[in-house]
């Protein structure tokens, strides 16, 4: 196999997920997350590329699933094949709390309803992936969307191309300031 057969092989990701967005959540600009739904319905929450966090080439200091007092992702339990006891969780339900070196602080939210599976704990004892590998090892959690609005899920979300307009729209703001 020759090199460029290598570079058009698709990734795992790319083979078993379709990718969706959602920008500036809460209106703050480019706070954009991406959600990747396996056919299986379960989705995997994941800082979209155009997040702050992914640009600034700053390092992260913390992430933090401590929600509130009585709240932590870390806790979430499930068992069984119907993945009973994990936390059901809104669209707008945060996830985790993530600062960085200069201390500005980013709220990662869940964007679709549903129970939550798992939190990816080793982003919190190897923050790095979640700069490197934002799709991959770094990613944030898993959610399993109940079976009746797993196909409604997207009504709200954007898919690559119009993801990849606002990009653009974002990019022709900035050039005309």
């Amino acid at each position: 196999m020759d090199e460029t057969e290598v570079r058009r092989t698709p990734s795992v990701i790319d083979r078993y997920f379709t990718r969706w967005y959602k920008t500036d959540l809460k209106g703050k600009p480019c706070e954009d997350h991406c959600i990747l739904q396996h056919s299986n319905r379960i989705c995997v929450i994941t800082l979209a590329e155009s997040h702050p966090l992914l640009q600034n080439g700053k390092a992260i200091e913390s992430i933090n699933y401590q929600i509130s007092a009585g709240c932590s992702r870390l806790q979430n339990k499930v068992s069984g094949k119907s993945k009973r006891g994990g936390q059901f969780l809104t669209e707008l339900a945060p996830l985790c709390r993530i600062k960085n070196s200069d201390g500005e602080e980013y709220t990662v939210y869940s964007c679709v309803r549903g129970r939550l599976l798992e939190v990816n704990e080793d982003i919190l004892t190897r923050p790095n992936l979640l700069l490197e590998k934002p799709s991959a090892e770094g990613y944030i959690a898993v959610l399993l969307p109940k079976f009746e609005e797993s196909k409604s899920i997207t009504d709200t979300l954007l898919t690559r191309a119009e993801y990849e307009d606002i990009l653009l729209k974002r990019s022709a703001v900035k050039v005309d300031q």
